[in-house]
């Protein structure tokens, strides 16, 4: 059965989207410079706050996990996958990685994208401050 979270969050003019293996949307209310994987703050859920099912549902190392951001009128979709070691225990932020590590802020592993390479009218879009909607689903395998 598929589930899905999604999480509203905000751009900042300070997103720039690119780091080469991570992507990160928080619920800090602030992003430097230095936070290249970030593309959305002030979210209004983080992964401590998802439930139980959905979390379950991403620890199968076969399932699909997707996430699909949409801002300013542009939509970018990353597809990775779960792992059995997803803890869903951050209460600041969802990382999506192209490796396997996993930490307590990994949502999921073997993305097929990072920050970098997400759409730059998307990237422009949130630099511009505009609202975004992160959406992750599960397909168990």
């Amino acid at each position: 059965m598929t589930r899905e979270a999604v999480v509203a969050a905000e751009g900042h003019e300070h997103v720039s989207a690119e780091h080469a293996s991570t992507l990160e949307v928080t619920g800090d209310d602030f992003l430097t410079p230095a936070g290249d994987c970030i593309l959305g703050i002030e979210a209004d859920t983080v992964p401590a706050d998802l439930d139980a099912a959905f979390v379950d549902a991403c620890r199968d190392a076969e399932a699909t996990v997707t996430a699909t951001l949409e801002a300013g009128g542009h939509t970018v979709t990353v597809e990775g996958s779960g792992h059995p070691d997803l803890t869903f225990e951050s209460d600041r932020s969802h990382v999506l990685r192209t490796s396997d590590y996993v930490d307590d802020r990994t949502v999921m592993v073997d993305a097929d994208a990072a920050a970098g390479d997400v759409d730059r009218d998307l990237v422009a879009a949130l630099a511009d401050g505009a609202d975004l909607e992160f959406t992750l689903t599960v397909d168990p395998a």
